[in-house]
C-alpha cells in the first residue's frame, strides 16, 4: 500500500530488464550509436515509453553528455530566427537531444555571460547565430566544445560555419530594383557591434555589395546608406533619414526583413505609397513578408536548410568529427508587391 513516498526513479537498468537487453544496448540506443538493430532500438524505445523513463541529466553529464545543445541568439523578435530553429529541431528529431535557448543581449559583454552560462549548464555543443563577441573567444569556446557559428563570413580550424552568400543576396535585390528603372536606390544597414570582425559581418557584405553593384551601373552619385539596426526601431529611423534628403529615393533596399517593417512603417506615416511612390525590399524572406496585406519582396536564405544543417554538424562534431566544414546557402530573390517601376517624373 502506498505510504505517500516519492515514487523511485526508473533506471537504465530496469529499462534493460523490461526489453531483455543489456544495459550496454540500452545505453547505445539513448546515445543514438552505431551497432544497434532496428528491432533492438524498437524493443528498447518501447521499453522506455512504457516505463516512463527519463535519463538523469547529471549522471549524463557526469558521463560525459547532457544531450542538450545550447543555441545563442541576438535577440528574440527577429521573425527570420524561428526558421532557424524550426531547421534544427526538425534534424534533432528522432534523438534525445533537447534545446536550450539563451539571447546575447545588447552587447559582446552580456553576450560573453549568455556564452559562459551555456558552457557552465555542461551543453554537448553550441550553436551561435551572428554572435557579437570576438573571433578569439568564439575559438576559445570552440576548441573545447563542439560549436556551429551562423551567419559571419568566417574560416576557422575548430568550428563550423553556416553562412548565406550575402554578396549573391543583395546584389540580386539591387539589380531587381534597377531593372525595374530605379535609379534612386537606398540602403538601410546596421551599425558594427562586433570587435574586429566588421569585414566577415553580413551586413557590412550586404552594405558593400549594394554600393558595388550601384557603381556597376553609374549610380554612384545615388549611393545613399543610413546605418541604424537590423531591428523594426532601425528600419524606421534609418527610414525617416533617408526620406529627409533631397531628392529622396524612390526605392529602399533593407538589410533585414525586420528593418524593413519599421521601414515601412515611416513610408505610411509620411503618407508615401508603396509601391507607387517608393519601392520597399528586405532580406529574408521571412513568414510575415508573404503575408498578402505586407507583401514584401525579399531574399531568400532559407533559414530551416541552415538550421538543420548546424544540427546535423553539431551532431557530428559530437560524435567525434574535428575537421572543419563551412556551409554555403546560394539565396534567391521573391519578388512581390512591394516593389515596382518608379513613378514618372
Amino acid at each position: 500500500m502506498s505510504t505517500g513516498g516519492r515514487r523511485r526513479r526508473v533506471t537504465i537498468a530496469d529499462v534493460a530488464r523490461h526489453a531483455g537487453v543489456s544495459t550496454t544496448a540500452v545505453s547505445k540506443v539513448l546515445r543514438n550509436a552505431y551497432g544497434v538493430s532496428a528491432a533492438m532500438r524498437e524493443r528498447v524505445k518501447a521499453a522506455i515509453e512504457e516505463l516512463g523513463y527519463r535519463p538523469h541529466a547529471a549522471a549524463r553529464a557526469m558521463r560525459g553528455r547532457t544531450y542538450t545543445i545550447g543555441v545563442l541568439l541576438p535577440e528574440l523578435r527577429n521573425p527570420f530566427f524561428p526558421d532557424i530553429l524550426d531547421g534544427l529541431y526538425a534534424q534533432l528529431s528522432g534523438t534525445d537531444y533537447q534545446v536550450i535557448i539563451v539571447t546575447g543581449g545588447p552587447d559582446a559583454k552580456a553576450e560573453n555571460r549568455a556564452i559562459d552560462a551555456l558552457v557552465d549548464r555542461q551543453v554537448d555543443g553550441i550553436l551561435m547565430v551572428a554572435p557579437r563577441v570576438a573571433r578569439a573567444r568564439l575559438e576559445e569556446v570552440a576548441s573545447g566544445l563542439p560549436t556551429v557559428v551562423l551567419g559571419p563570413h568566417e574560416k576557422s580550424a575548430v568550428y563550423d560555419a553556416v553562412l548565406d552568400d550575402d554578396e549573391v543576396g543583395a546584389e540580386l535585390v539591387v539589380r531587381h530594383l534597377i531593372g525595374l528603372g530605379h535609379r534612386r536606390i537606398a540602403h538601410i544597414g546596421q551599425r558594427e557591434g562586433a570587435r574586429g570582425r566588421a569585414a566577415a559581418m553580413l551586413h557590412t557584405i550586404r552594405a558593400l555589395s549594394y554600393e558595388r553593384v550601384m557603381r556597376e551601373h553609374g549610380l554612384e552619385e545615388e549611393i545613399a546608406i543610413a546605418t541604424t539596426s537590423y531591428s523594426e526601431e532601425g528600419g524606421y529611423l534609418g527610414a525617416r533619414e533617408l526620406l529627409g534628403r533631397s531628392p529622396r529615393p524612390t526605392a529602399i533596399f533593407a538589410g533585414a526583413d525586420l528593418a524593413a517593417f519599421g521601414a515601412l512603417t515611416a513610408l505610411h506615416e509620411a503618407g508615401l505609397a508603396v509601391p507607387g511612390e517608393v519601392s520597399l525590399a528586405g532580406y529574408d524572406n521571412t513568414r510575415l513578408a508573404a503575408l498578402s496585406t505586407i507583401s514584401l519582396t525579399s531574399v531568400d536564405q532559407d533559414g530551416d536548410v541552415m538550421g538543420r544543417t548546424a544540427g546535423r554538424l553539431l551532431l557530428e562534431r559530437i560524435e567525434g568529427r574535428t575537421s572543419s566544414v563551412r556551409f554555403s546557402i546560394t539565396p534567391t530573390l521573391v519578388p512581390r508587391r512591394s516593389t515596382a517601376p518608379p513613378p514618372q517624373t
